[in-house]
């Protein structure tokens, strides 16, 4: 099939045809879902190299389930994530590590320098203060809040009820506030109140 028809197939079509030994399948579809996974796996591991590790085994996963896969019981990017996050949990337990290290930017002399400065001290600061909540409840944080999935999605992905990720969430963004207070001011955030 030609690589602008398939395009516009549905994930789980495209998984279809690959499983088919569809090669084009298999280019669209991991130019659809690689960034998504990379982007999943970076916001848990905060580690570039172990989210392009995270990414690859996600899609070779993937590929391995090609065959036996039932359509209508779930989504592809529905699985993908629980795989993702799977993955992302079991690398963290292993390392026992959560870096929030990042490449350091090159310097940018635009105008708005100050701002974009703030702005990365406050994400560096949320980065940090989620690597030191517990696993499940940053897998939580960082598929609803980050990956914007809704709770009856995270909660298929974490294979637990919606009740139970609006208590990782709840208790999740008290830990986060309660981390992030002390730096309030440094961060140029205002009370609520």
């Amino acid at each position: 099939m030609a690589l602008d028809a398939s395009q516009n197939l549905e994930d789980a079509e495209l998984l279809a045809r690959f499983a088919k030994g569809d090669r084009t399948a298999a280019q669209v579809l991991t130019a659809r879902l690689a960034p998504l996974v990379f982007a999943q796996a970076f916001r848990i591991l905060g580690d570039r190299a172990e989210a392009e590790d995270v990414t690859q085994d996600s899609l070779l996963r993937l590929w391995h389930a090609a065959p036996d896969w039932q359509p209508g019981q779930a989504k592809v990017t529905t699985w993908l994530y629980r795989v993702t996050s799977n993955l992302c949990i079991d690398r963290m337990r292993k390392s026992k590590r959560h870096s929030g290290e990042e490449v350091p930017d090159m310097p940018d002399e635009r105008p708005d320098i100050e701002r974009r400065l703030q702005d990365r001290a406050r994400a560096q600061a949320l980065r940090a203060a989620l690597g030191d909540l517990p696993d499940r409840q940053k897998q939580a944080m960082v598929l609803r809040h980050l990956e914007g999935l809704s709770n009856p999605d995270v909660a298929q992905i974490m294979q637990i009820s919606v009740e139970a990720v609006e208590s990782l969430m709840s208790r999740g963004k008290r830990s986060l506030a309660h981390a992030l207070a002390p730096q309030k001011k440094a961060l140029g955030l205002k009370d609520d109140g």
